[in-house]
């Protein structure tokens, strides 16, 4: 299990992306899923379920009121906020798995970009190869598992 990764899912207010994040978390084998900004019927009806979920997985959750307090809480290296528009760089699968140190995920959950104070809490980046948005759960899975499993492969020498 890999405790250097965290995931965080931001400013989301759907009980769907919030489930299907945390699924994409456990089959990962990611140890925490931090949760940000949640509002609406993502705080509602999906806290507790996903609570359940991971409860059950024997994972964490952790719910804060704003992304700042997770990078306060976490001291991460590095900060990745996945953001189409304003990436400063298109980094491919391969890339991901070279990158050292505690690294956090952010997941943008709304269709509203990231705010200005929100990016200068990381560096916007983008996966290689993606010609459009392809939402919070697929770009999740995609960087974790860049994150997670190449990061093992490279480690091990079966690239």
């Amino acid at each position: 299990m890999r405790n250097d990764v965290l995931p965080v899912i931001h400013n989301v207010s759907s009980v769907q992306r919030l489930v299907d994040t945390a699924r994409v978390v456990v089959s990962l084998g990611l140890p925490t899923l931090i949760a940000t900004k949640v509002y609406g019927a993502a705080a509602q009806s999906g806290v507790p379920e996903v609570f359940r979920l991971l409860l059950k997985e024997r994972r964490g959750f952790v719910v804060l009121p704003e992304l700042k307090d997770a990078v306060e809480a976490y001291a991460p290296d590095s900060v990745l906020l996945i953001d189409r528009e304003n990436a400063s760089e298109q980094l491919g699968l391969d890339d991901l798995g070279r990158l050292k140190g505690r690294v956090m995920v952010v997941l943008n959950g709304s269709d509203a970009p990231f705010s200005p104070q929100e990016l200068s809490l990381g560096k916007p980046v983008y996966i290689r190869g993606l010609m459009s948005r392809a939402g919070a759960v697929a770009e999740g899975a995609l960087v974790l598992y860049g994150l997670v499993v190449l990061s093992r492969q490279q480690s091990s020498g079966n690239t």
